[in-house]
């Protein structure tokens, strides 16, 4: 008499049972977790509004160096650098709290890892910044600092139109302010080596900045990285920071600073790093010195030669072909 075999085999018709391996049930497979995205109707609202956002920030920017340099009657320059970055990422850190495993160790330095370096690369721009800004004009010193995301733009940009766009980028810039350096003049030339330094460190910027906001969330990264950098450089604070600790009206000031040149423009950078391209953002970027004539001519009287004018013609063209 013959029995069934409960067990399939091979020779049987039917699918076979998906967990059955060899006779041992296979693992489940974890996909990770992929952070959130706008849906894309929002991500192209953002790329559609880049150059608004970018001027925006800018502008905060620019403000904020305006009370910056006050600052530096009272305080060393590094120590006011330091400031502004330290004050931004505790009001940062303060309101995201970003989730670190501190208990397991090898976790902890996975998760910092990539955000420490984005912090290291934005606070050493803005220190080797604020010392170009002491001995040069701040539109010179923007015009020659966006010489770093021109380069990243070359790098990383593929298309025709891009590295068109990259020519008219470094014509404009040329004409707004380089024209107008004298190196001969006391400062000038060590103002214009730290400007091209801290570009350097702005195309670092954007490089880390892209991989840490589409890799997870970037305004946890950002209140990370502003603090690995406030530890990183806090030798300056403790050599000139404490006028402004004494004095109410100076720390008032510190914190608009703080305010004004870190926090706000660069939540809104790390918004645009999530949804347009490295190259895009980079030639976007020519709007900074553009701003910076503008803020010039609102705020100082300063009024454009007919060569400044055609550079920022020249932006303007970079601009549109940046945003396609």
């Amino acid at each position: 008499m013959s029995t069934e075999n409960p067990t399939p085999t091979s020779g049987m018709q039917g699918a076979p049972e998906p967990h059955i391996a060899h006779g041992t049930p296979a693992k489940p497979v974890v996909q990770p977790a992929e952070p959130p995205r706008l849906p894309r109707h929002e991500r192209n609202f953002v790329a559609l509004f880049a150059p608004a956002i970018v001027i925006s920030s800018a502008i905060m920017q620019y403000v904020g160096a305006s009370i910056a340099v006050q600052l530096f009657a009272a305080a060393t320059v590094g120590a006011v650098a330091w400031g502004r970055f330290s004050i931004a990422g505790i009001v940062l850190a303060a309101i995201r709290r970003p989730k670190i495993p501190w208990c397991h160790p090898r976790q902890a330095w996975l998760t910092l890892r990539a955000p420490a370096a984005f912090g290291l690369a934005l606070t050493t721009m803005n220190v080797v910044f604020y010392y170009a800004i002491s001995l040069i004009h701040l539109g010179t010193a923007v015009a020659l600092e966006f010489l770093g995301p021109v380069v990243l733009a070359a790098l990383t940009g593929r298309s025709i139109r891009e590295r068109v766009g990259i020519g008219f980028a470094l014509a404009g810039v040329f004409l707004i302010s380089w024209v107008g350096v004298d190196l001969s003049a006391p400062g000038q030339l060590l103002g214009v080596l730290l400007a091209l330094f801290a570009g350097l460190f702005w195309a670092l910027y954007i490089w880390t900045g892209r991989k840490v906001s589409t890799g997870a969330s970037g305004p946890d990264a950002l209140a990370i990285g502003f603090c690995a950098g406030a530890l990183a450089y806090l030798p300056l604070a403790i050599i000139g920071f404490g006028p402004i600790l004494t004095d109410y009206r100076l720390l008032a000031m510190m914190i608009g600073v703080a305010v004004l040149s870190s926090l706000l423009p660069f939540l809104l950078d790390v918004l645009l790093f999530k949804h347009i391209p490295t190259s895009t953002y980079s030639l976007i970027s020519s709007l900074f010195p553009a701003t910076s004539m503008l803020v010039g001519v609102a705020l100082l009287g300063q009024i454009p030669t007919p060569g400044e004018l055609v550079g920022l013609g020249c932006i303007t063209v970079a601009v549109a072909l940046a945003r396609g």
